[in-house]
C-alpha cells in the first residue's frame, strides 16, 4: 500500500476570475493565466494553456459565465445574442473533444429565461460541473483500478491526469487509485510527441504526487511490452463514439494494437460526458490537425530538413474491438459495444 498523494488542481475560480495553470510552461515554470472574458478562454483553449478534454469543458463553462457578465453589463437588451456568439467561438476552439460541446450545452440550459443578471446562475452551474468532474474522476479511478491485479506494471500515454481534468485524472486517476491500493508497482509514460505531454506533464504531476514513473520514447512501447514489465495500457479519451470507438491522443491506436499483439490489457478511462451518443462510430469523429511547425521545430528552433512536409494529426481512433475495458464514474464496461455503453445511461 502507498499513501494517497496530494493532487494538482489546474483550474481555479478566484474572486469571479478563471485562473488556469499554464501547461505550456511546465515543468520549467509554474505560472498561472487569468481569464476575464470568453476571448481569453478561447485563446487559452486554442493555445493549449489548458488541455485535456474534461479540463477544456470546465474552462469553457466558466467562459460562458464570464461572457454573460460582460455582455449583460454592456447591454441588457442584446446580451443573449452576444453570448451565443461567444458560445460558438468556444465550441470551435478545439473540435475533437466532445466534453467541450457537452459542457457548453449544459451551460446553455442554465441561461436564465427572464431579465435577471445571468452571471450568478451561470457561475454556479460552472462550479457544479467543475465539482462533478472531480467526483467522477475519483469514482472511475476506483472502478478502473479494481480490474488491475496486484503487482502490475502500467503504461500510459499523453496526459490524462489532474492536469487534464478538474483534478485527480481519468487514466491517471486509475493509476493513482491503483498505486494507493498497492495494485500498481510500476508506471511507465510515453513521452508523447510532439507536445511531449507525457514527458512534461504526466511525469511532472506523478513525481509531484510521490508516484514513481519511468519515461520512455514513444517508439520504445513495443520493446517495453515484450519485456514483460507492463500488464496494462491505460489512457484517457477525447471522444468515445456510440459504438465504443475512441479518439485520443495520436499514438493511442498504435498502443492498442501493440497491447493486443503482446497479450496485454488495454483500458480507456473517461467520464460519461466523453461518450458521444450522437456520433455512431469513430469514422464520424472529426480529427483536429495542428500546425506542421509543431513537428519541424522544437522550442522555436528548426529540427527538420528545410522544406520537408509534415502531417500533424492530433488524435487517432482506436476501434472498440481493441479496447478491453472503459472505466467511467458509473462503473466499467468490458468489451465495449453500442448496447453496453447505452446501458450506462439507463442506470
Amino acid at each position: 500500500m502507498h499513501a494517497q498523494p496530494p493532487v494538482t488542481h489546474p483550474i481555479e475560480w478566484r474572486d469571479d476570475v478563471l485562473v488556469l495553470l499554464d501547461q505550456r510552461r511546465l515543468p520549467a515554470a509554474v505560472s498561472w493565466v487569468e481569464c476575464r472574458d470568453a476571448n481569453d478562454v478561447v485563446a487559452a483553449i486554442r493555445d493549449m494553456v489548458v488541455r485535456g478534454a474534461p479540463a477544456i469543458g470546465i474552462a469553457a463553462a466558466y467562459g460562458v459565465a464570464l461572457a454573460a457578465r460582460r455582455h449583460y453589463e454592456r447591454d441588457r437588451g442584446t446580451w443573449r445574442a452576444a453570448l451565443e456568439d461567444d458560445i460558438a467561438a468556444l465550441r470551435a476552439a478545439r473540435p475533437t473533444a466532445v466534453n467541450l460541446m457537452w459542457a457548453l450545452d449544459r451551460m446553455r440550459e442554465a441561461i436564465p429565461a427572464g431579465g435577471d443578471d445571468p452571471f450568478v446562475v451561470l457561475a454556479a452551474r460552472a462550479c457544479e460541473l467543475h465539482a462533478a468532474d472531480l467526483a467522477a474522476n475519483q469514482a472511475m479511478g476506483a472502478h478502473g483500478a479494481a480490474l488491475i491485479a496486484p503487482g502490475a506494471g502500467v503504461l500510459t500515454h499523453c496526459n490524462a491526469g489532474a492536469l487534464a481534468t478538474a483534478g485527480y485524472g481519468t487514466a491517471l486517476g486509475v493509476i493513482r487509485a491503483g498505486w494507493a491500493a498497492g495494485r500498481i508497482d510500476a508506471v511507465y509514460a510515453c513521452e508523447t510527441r510532439p507536445w511531449l505531454q507525457g514527458a512534461r506533464l504526466t511525469a511532472w504531476e506523478l513525481l509531484a504526487d510521490g508516484i514513481d514513473v519511468t519515461l520512455i520514447v514513444d517508439g520504445a512501447a513495443a520493446h517495453l511490452m515484450a519485456s514483460g514489465r507492463v500488464q496494462w495500457v491505460v489512457t484517457g479519451a477525447d471522444r468515445i463514439a456510440a459504438n465504443g470507438d475512441t479518439a485520443n491522443k495520436i499514438g493511442t491506436y498504435g498502443l492498442a494494437c501493440l497491447a493486443r499483439a503482446h497479450g496485454l490489457k488495454f483500458m480507456i478511462a473517461a467520464p460519461l460526458s466523453t461518450i458521444d451518443r450522437d456520433t455512431p462510430s469513430g469514422a464520424d469523429i472529426p480529427i483536429e490537425h495542428r500546425d506542421a511547425a509543431e513537428l519541424t521545430h522544437l522550442a522555436g528552433q528548426p529540427v527538420a530538413a528545410p522544406g520537408v512536409h509534415a502531417l500533424n494529426p492530433v488524435f487517432d481512433v482506436t476501434p472498440a474491438h481493441l479496447i478491453d475495458a472503459i472505466a467511467t464514474e458509473k462503473g466499467v464496461v468490458e468489451r465495449p459495444d453500442r448496447a453496453a455503453l447505452a446501458r450506462l445511461f439507463e442506470a
